[in-house]
């Protein structure tokens, strides 16, 4: 056994044995531990049922259901009181839904009771429930290309094929020039003599020109072009981690540059998911904060009472911030903080004052809560209703107003609280009242039931979930990106239609008719109605996720590039579906964030707008790129085959072509794939699934430049000896020279396709300029030192002028292209059926 173990010392044998002992130990505790905690029960009526495991539960059986319980499969509610769901795991949404056997009776697999107890017969288990076929979805391996890649499949084909064809030519007329004996060497005589010529010699030249060809074909493909699409995408990931997006799929970054609609949801990405009171009304009169000190010290001192000692929540104050720390529902959360901030409670003098004699809890039929006091300096008792406002509004006889006094509730005026009521409502805020009454004093009496007429109204709040910080302004940009935007809520259809209008996805000036459906009526279009008029909608009210999973394929059959921003588990499956699934960082689920190619990491929507942003800077990199790639292309092959068709030799040997491809495809792609996104970018309209990867712009530019250098690199092959008084072998030197000159400078173009102005913000690209130099600095070696390896010849500083000169004509050449205008009208239809 020697040898098959390392030498370990006394210290690392202590340690060692030390951790063995410790994980002996801990093993049986930790065993104890997972069994008690998977240990969950739930109670089955039925014969041989009790407390069974909740995978042990079977379809029919009946389940009891308490506080705290989790269904333990889909079903529906046969007799319940106070029944409330936390759905969170499943919607993401964090109020809880109440239950009732005649509105709401389904009850969903995974989702936890929270208040109240009944009773559910199971309709489904395991992987026939919603969550289980949900997770079914997610495990479906969707295989489909993105837009991009499918561009780009189509682009290396094509010119894989046009650049084998150029070689196939030139290698045909290369080897019929030789054995014709129209070859001339270095020497002035034929290559070729028929049977005189050595067979070594012929040989030589056969590999020679095969050589020459086969270099065609590997300077044609464009090799790069994954490396240029992967040193962009991987940049802009790691950026993108800044902006609070992280990126989860590489891809996802490119595919969100042509996205051309986001379905997205309304709680944590819209609104802040976090209640709030944004409305105060004292009698007819909306309470400002700056005239909170107005309110007389009676009416104060009710309102305190009213929200301190009827409430679920709780306010502790820690010794360490001062800051207090509010528990509850959203609701109770934000009266709370409200009483707190700005009425200046102190709920613990509030419960030291008063002695609580009876508690009225929240029903779900009357929408009112209740508490009935004893005030402890006085022993008066009063009670204090707290609820839906129209409730309140019913049981009320008068109303305070800011000074204090007390006024009488008549017809007219009661039908004014309640158009404040419905306006309240029309603006999407929960309203809420608090009420109060004076109980007499009544010897030997037990109070029981909190009187419930006769109240006098305290005051009215509004509640709403506002806004996220700088919504409207993202929701516009995408807009004016030609980005569409289709919220698809769970809310009603007139909270929906509030909430999209100030968030600017709805204007109060357009015909909303088709812009807002509910879920049900999408959900029963026929697939002819649904093809029509989704377009038109914008915002779905009272949806599914079914609903949305229905939408995002619709979308994708109409030719859109959809991105799908959600938080919820159950809304995984449309993540997937999508182009582009977005998850919410904060409140999104670990199965949606798992789902999703995009985390948020803010829940911000204005997030979702710096991805689109670097999604189209990953795009247009791209395209940057193609259009330099493809001016080399053209530029080479075109010299090459002119060359040889007309002189039967290319000036440019196989490793001067493989020098300029390592320009072309490693450091360019390099220079140009570190461009930093600008807001010049949501200008444009979306490229989507149809537009073509070579846009007229890029051929206008990229054409113009090709034929610039074939004709400068034309005139040095046939008039260059003469011009400049040099041999052959100098003469192909400064074509190859000129040449390489020419791509660095085109470089500069290629960072703008439509401004002139070509060096805006150069300097804080820093890569590019590195790039640019070590480029010239591995040029000059070529050409200066290593003359045997690249088959050149020194050159003096006149042609090093007369190269860098030349070269630099592409600036002025680029800036005139620019001012030419392009057509909407593809430029070639080849391209555009093949790219």
């Amino acid at each position: 056994m020697k040898g098959q173990f390392p030498k370990l010392g006394s210290k690392d044998l202590l340690i060692k044995s030390s951790f063995l002992r410790c994980s002996k130990r801990t093993k049986p505790k930790c065993l104890v531990l997972s069994s008690e905690t998977s240990n969950i029960k739930v109670q089955v009526v039925r014969k041989g049922g009790g407390s069974l495991c909740p995978y042990c539960v079977l379809v029919g059986d009946i389940v009891c259901l308490n506080i705290g319980d989790q269904v333990p499969g889909d079903g529906v509610l046969v007799e319940g009181h106070s029944l409330k769901v936390d759905e969170s795991s499943m919607t993401g949404e964090s109020d809880h839904v109440e239950i009732h056997e005649k509105d709401n009776p389904f009850l969903f697999s995974g989702t936890k009771i929270s208040d109240g107890f009944g009773t559910m017969v199971v309709t489904s288990v395991g992987m026939n429930t919603a969550w289980g076929e949900m997770m079914s979805s997610i495990r479906r391996e969707l295989d489909e290309q993105t837009p991009l890649q499918a561009r780009l499949d189509k682009l290396a084909s094509s010119i894989g094929k046009l650049g084998l064809a150029i070689a196939l030519i030139v290698l045909v007329v290369l080897l019929v020039r030789y054995f014709t004996g129209n070859t001339v060497g270095d020497d002035g005589k034929k290559e070729f003599n028929g049977s005189k010529t050595n067979m070594d010699k012929v040989m030589d030249s056969v590999v020679r020109t095969v050589s020459a060809a086969v270099t065609i074909v590997v300077v044609a493909i464009p090799e790069g072009l994954p490396l240029a699409v992967t040193l962009t995408l991987a940049y802009s990931m790691k950026r993108m981690v800044a902006d609070q997006a992280m990126v989860r799929k590489l891809s996802a970054c490119e595919t969100m540059g042509s996205a051309t609609t986001i379905c997205t949801d309304k709680t944590g990405t819209l609104n802040l998911n976090k209640m709030k009171v944004v409305e105060f009304r004292l009698g007819k009169e909306v309470i400002e904060d700056a005239t909170y000190l107005g309110i007389a010290p009676t009416v104060l001192q009710l309102l305190q009472q009213g929200v301190g000692l009827n409430t679920t929540g709780s306010v502790c104050n820690l010794p360490s911030t001062s800051v207090p720390e509010i528990t509850g529902s959203p609701s109770e959360m934000a009266i709370l903080t409200w009483a707190v901030v700005d009425l200046g409670m102190d709920i613990d003098e509030q419960k030291q004052s008063s002695e609580i004699l009876h508690v009225e809890a929240f029903n779900s039929e009357k929408k009112l809560s209740g508490v009935l006091v004893r005030r402890t300096s006085d022993r008066a008792i009063q009670t204090h209703w707290k609820g839906a406002a129209e409730m309140i509004l019913a049981m009320r006889s008068h109303y305070f107003e800011k000074g204090g006094l007390t006024k009488v509730l008549h017809y007219d005026t009661r039908m004014q609280f309640g158009g404040i009521i419905r306006d309240m409502a029309a603006k999407s805020l929960r309203c809420i009242a608090f009420a109060y009454k004076q109980v007499p004093q009544e010897n030997g009496q037990s109070h029981e039931k909190l009187e419930e007429t006769g109240m006098t109204l305290l005051g009215l709040i509004g509640l709403k979930d506002p806004c996220q910080p700088g919504v409207r302004k993202a929701v516009e940009e995408c807009k004016d990106a030609g980005v569409k935007i289709k919220m698809i809520t769970g809310d009603n259809i007139f909270t929906a239609r509030a909430i999209a209008m100030e968030c600017g996805i709805l204007k109060p000036d357009e015909d909303l008719n088709n812009a807002v459906v509910e879920g049900v009526t999408f959900r029963n279009y026929s697939d002819e109605e649904r093809m029509e008029k989704i377009e038109m909608i914008r915002v779905m009210a009272r949806s599914s996720p079914f609903d949305k999973l229905l939408m995002v394929p619709s979308l994708k059959q109409k030719g859109h590039v959809i991105a799908v921003t959600d938080d919820g588990t159950i809304d995984a499956p449309a993540l997937r579906e999508a182009d582009i699934g977005l998850s919410m960082g904060i409140q999104g689920t670990k199965v949606v964030k798992e789902s999703s190619d995009i985390v948020i990491l803010d829940d911000n929507f204005t997030s979702v707008v710096t991805v689109l942003r670097w999604g189209r800077c990953v795009y247009n990199n791209i395209q940057k790129f193609i259009q330099f790639q493809l001016t080399v292309n053209v530029a080479a092959l075109s010299i090459n085959f002119v060359a040889a068709v007309s002189a039967g030799d290319v000036p440019l040997t196989a490793v001067q072509l493989l020098w300029v491809n390592l320009i072309m495809d490693t450091l360019g792609a390099l220079a140009l794939a570190t461009e930093r996104p600008t807001n010049d970018l949501l200008k444009k309209p979306p490229v989507g699934r149809t537009k073509p990867l070579i846009s007229n712009v890029m051929w206008r530019n990229l054409l113009a430049q090709a034929f610039y250098q074939v004709a400068v690199l034309l005139i040095l092959q046939f008039k260059g000896m003469d011009i400049f008084k040099v041999d052959e072998k100098v003469k192909n030197t400064l074509i190859f020279n000129t040449f390489v000159l020419c791509q660095v400078f085109n470089e500069f173009n290629a960072r703008h396709m439509e401004k002139k102005n070509v060096f805006q913000g150069i300097l804080k690209n820093r890569l590019f300029l590195g790039i640019i130099g070590f480029t010239i600095v591995l040029q000059v070696v070529m050409v200066e030192f290593l003359k045997k390896f690249a088959n050149t010849e020194r050159l003096n500083w006149g042609q090093w002028i007369a190269c860098i000169g030349t070269a630099a004509l592409s600036w002025p050449i680029a800036w005139l292209v620019k001012c030419i205008p392009v057509s909407e009208k593809q430029f070639l239809t080849f391209w555009k059926t093949s790219v």
